[in-house]
């Protein structure tokens, strides 16, 4: 009976992988199937310890092309996502690569559609692959142990989300050439004695040793390199997840890390007060005060600062950014592109720009330097928080009724922390001198955009100031 002839009577194939990361054994497997028409929906692909009883057929009785020449379409981006995927623990993921391949050979640029659902669950789960194996070579920790002979050895518990074990193991061959070592882990063990590497079954945590006098040393020494300067919590645990902390000796002196980096970040925020005493008392004083401020590395480069300009009662106070190139070049804020279009929609909304008054949460200008130009660069919630002294100085003397944020530096500015603008958009906050803090996008924001997007930004910043608008009539009645 030819392969042809299987097909049509419906005859279901199981293919038992031998190894759950075998990517060449599926490669080989499914290249077979697809020289002989065989669709994914009549194939099943199954782990060991998987079950494929519900199915008539297995491997061993796959059918044979009639033209094992036959060419099998599979695209470079394809290939290169299919070896990580095949170390991916979802228990669908041969099936799922098999129908990838068996829609390929009609539409060889099937991967290039990223709103196919396919192919986005392929890049998923190739991303969380290779997520696992960069946590893997960041976060194994070995342990010092002797044997009866005292001999040492160095061991590693490690949890992967996948099965990465085996794929990485000379990462550490190549790391710790000299080393004898071995990393346990729930999905299997790999072991090197300085030159064979072998493996063996899977470990529980308690074969592995809770811990040697070298921990301490360590500890000290990461200690002594935190830097609270650069401590961003949300990214830290997204690259350092909590999962990974109790294998890690350093993990426990986070929170004491932490916690002092807050303060200190408080303290920082309040060096204005320990060096100028008392806020200025008057806009000019402000102005003659953050030209001589050198408090962060902004105000270092070569730049002047940026005073607020308006109404020194005005109703509504407007919180950009920072200055830009322009702005810092003529030392009026919101004089450039973004300027040009905050005053056509302060037009529109029926707001005068004259009678608000204008700063920016920064006071000097961030930039890298590229040959001539100096481009612009965003400033980060340390600098924003140092500057922090010198809006709500001017703050106190405008006393708004309303302040609006452009923003999410700006927002920050105001509230001490970082929110989403979508999220705070249309939503008036308090703050804490009885003004009211609205958020929108920066107008250079709208800029950068194009199309539909544009159109659409566009007419939430119009909204945005219409809101603030009506607002300001109902308060200053």
């Amino acid at each position: 009976m030819t392969a042809l002839q299987h097909v049509k009577m419906g005859t279901y194939y199981v293919v038992h992988m031998p190894e759950p990361d075998d990517f060449a054994f599926w490669r080989e497997r499914a290249r077979q199937l697809v020289q002989c028409d065989v669709p994914p929906d009549r194939v099943a692909w199954v782990e060991p310890g998987g079950n494929g009883s519900l199915f008539s057929h297995g491997d061993k009785r796959l059918p044979v092309p009639d033209d094992a020449t036959r060419m099998i379409r599979a695209s470079k981006r394809f290939l290169s996502i299919a070896k990580n995927v095949a170390h991916h623990s979802d228990p669908e993921r041969f099936s799922l690569l098999y129908a990838m391949l068996w829609r390929l050979q009609s539409n060889p640029r099937l991967m290039e559609d990223k709103a196919d659902s396919q192919v986005r669950r392929l890049e998923d789960m190739d991303k969380s692959v290779r997520r696992d194996a960069h946590k893997m070579h960041a976060f194994v920790r070995f342990r010092m142990v002797e044997d009866e002979a005292g001999n040492q050895q160095y061991v590693a518990w490690f949890e992967p989300d996948h099965h990465i074990v085996r794929r990485e193991a000379g990462f550490f061959v190549r790391r710790f050439a000299n080393m004898h070592w071995s990393i346990l882990t729930p999905r299997g063990c790999i072991h090197w004695d300085g030159e064979t590497l072998r493996e063996s079954g899977p470990a529980q945590k308690s074969d592995a040793p809770q811990g040697d006098p070298a921990e301490d040393l360590w500890r000290k020494y990461y200690a002594s390199i935190f830097n609270p300067a650069r401590l961003k919590i949300g990214a830290m645990l997204k690259e350092m997840p909590r999962k990974y902390w109790k294998n890690m000796p350093e993990a426990a002196l986070i929170p004491e890390l932490v916690a002092g980096a807050q303060k200190r970040e408080s303290e920082m925020v309040d060096a204005g007060a320990l060096e100028y005493e008392d806020r200025p008392e008057t806009l000019a004083a402000i102005d003659k005060a953050i030209h001589a401020c050198r408090k962060c590395p902004i105000g270092l480069l070569d730049n002047q600062a940026v005073m607020g300009e308006g109404a020194d009662d005005a109703p509504l106070m407007i919180v950009g950014e920072q200055p830009g190139d322009q702005e810092d070049q003529a030392g009026k804020p919101f004089v450039g592109p973004a300027g040009q279009v905050l005053n056509a929609a302060l037009e529109v909304a029926g707001i005068e720009r004259k009678q608000t008054y204008v700063t920016n949460a920064v006071k000097h200008f961030k930039y890298v330097q590229r040959g001539k130009r100096r481009l612009h660069q965003s400033p980060t919630a340390k600098e924003i928080d140092v500057c922090r002294w010198w809006h709500e100085a001017e703050r106190a003397i405008v006393k708004p009724k309303v302040v609006l944020a452009l923003g999410a530096s700006a927002a920050r500015a105001m509230l001490g922390k970082t929110v989403s603008i979508s999220k705070a958009r249309g939503e008036p906050m308090m703050l804490d001198d009885g003004s009211e803090l609205w958020v929108t996008a920066h107008p250079s924001y709208l800029l950068r955009l194009s199309g539909d997007a544009k159109a659409e930004q566009e007419r939430l910043f119009a909204a945005d100031l219409a809101a603030v608008k009506e607002r300001l009539a109902e308060l200053v009645e």
